[in-house]
């Protein structure tokens, strides 16, 4: 059998520079909020057996082809993961663990919506394995959260966090913000507040209208008002980054901040360009193996996903090959929204091609990107135009 050259092995180990994951997708929500595009459905009735029973047998056949790997993190993502049972979240972590080696940093992240009803259950979801969550909290005043399509009040959000600040190591929540009819003045005195929560970890998103959602028809019928322009939107991000900075709260990434130390472990896997297997109706993922790189995909209909599964052992629709350059580029795009950038000598081991070293000078000269040994990473002044930085780094050389 020959062996693999060079540039196998190098592909082969790549993924150990971010480390290795597991995404799990709960897609059912008790409701479906106006801006929302994630892969979410509202149903009268869930089998949690059924769900159980699919959710085993994926993890049993991903854990066959990753072999011995050590595992650094599980996020239960949605929809909204807190409608899911304790027990259904304990027997997927019990064959987790009997399927992987953890990590002595292991983290498992459950997504939870703040009602009183799912924060009853955060005493299981603990007792089953959860040591983080993530709350879905969106706005700290009761009429924005209304035209957000929220089911909870502040005082819910509120005494939802109190109880998960007090049973799980960590806690962190998400806010948007360029909400409509909101000043400048408002977010900056909404987020003093959120500090003042305690949450070792935020991440604070402005508000984007898509498609395909509730928000994005009306903005197309012109009847989504009162947003905030480009450049109110832009003062609203720069006052994030000088607030929470100030707070002890960096942003690590482009959205995401955290006290050193809390920074989420399982994103940083996407960031960095880890490996990381996806499970459930609508995950994708990202899995090296015999040297080559894949990203899956799986069918998005709930029904369609399980009926995989329990017919053919095999949830995913889409198994497809990353070339050496197409996973430099994605190295690219995903490491440069983090605060330390990316390293220079993995992204030239992927492809030397990937990105014209003039223009990166380019972007050096007018303050846009700087290098501290290895790194390349965007500036402070480059990080509010990062998409288009990357476009210019990802250009065809003149």
């Amino acid at each position: 059998m020959p062996s693999p050259n060079w540039s196998q092995v190098v592909l082969a180990e790549d993924w150990t520079e971010g480390g290795f994951g597991l995404y799990l997708h709960w897609p059912y929500c008790k409701s479906k909020c106006p801006y929302c595009d994630f892969n979410s459905h509202v149903s009268a009735e869930i089998d949690e057996s059924r769900w159980n029973r699919a959710y085993l047998s994926e993890i049993h056949r991903l854990g066959d082809q990753t072999g011995d790997r050590v595992l650094n993190s599980v996020f239960f993502g949605g929809g909204t993961p807190s409608m899911m049972s304790p027990n259904l979240v304990s027997s997927i972590l019990e064959t987790v663990r009997n399927t992987w080696r953890t990590s002595n940093s292991f983290e498992v992240t459950l997504e939870a919506n703040p009602t009183s009803v799912e924060a009853g259950k955060f005493q299981g979801f603990r007792d089953a394995g959860v040591n983080r969550v993530s709350m879905g909290i969106q706005a700290l005043n009761d009429s924005d959260l209304q035209a957000l399509g929220r089911l909870h009040s502040v005082a819910e959000a509120r005494q939802a966090f109190d109880l998960a600040r007090n049973t799980f190591d960590r806690v962190s929540f998400d806010l948007i913000y360029a909400r409509q009819n909101q000043t400048l003045v408002d977010w900056r005195d909404e987020l003093q507040d959120a500090l003042k929560m305690a949450a070792d970890h935020l991440s604070l998103y402005q508000l984007t209208v898509e498609g395909g959602t509730a928000f994005g028809a009306l903005h197309a019928r012109g009847k989504l008002r009162g947003l905030p322009d480009e450049d109110s939107g832009a003062d609203m991000y720069l006052a994030t980054q000088e607030i929470c900075e100030k707070a002890g709260l960096p942003a690590y990434e482009v959205s995401n901040h955290a006290a050193p130390g809390n920074e989420s472990l399982h994103n940083l896997i996407y960031w960095r360009g880890g490996d990381y297997a996806g499970i459930g109706p609508g995950a994708h993922g990202r899995l090296t193996l015999g040297g080559q790189r894949f990203g899956t995909e799986t069918p998005l209909l709930p029904t369609k996903w399980l009926e995989n599964v329990e017919t053919t052992r095999n949830g995913e629709s889409q198994r497809t090959e990353i070339s050496p350059g197409d996973q430099a580029i994605e190295y690219l795009m995903m490491g440069l929204r983090l605060r330390d950038g990316i390293s220079l000598n993995r992204l030239n081991r992927l492809d030397q091609t990937a990105i014209d070293h003039n223009k990166i000078n380019g972007l050096r000269e007018i303050g846009m990107v700087d290098i501290s040994g290895d790194q390349l990473f965007a500036t402070q002044t480059g990080r509010p135009v990062l998409n288009a930085i990357i476009r210019e780094l990802m250009a065809d050389p003149q």
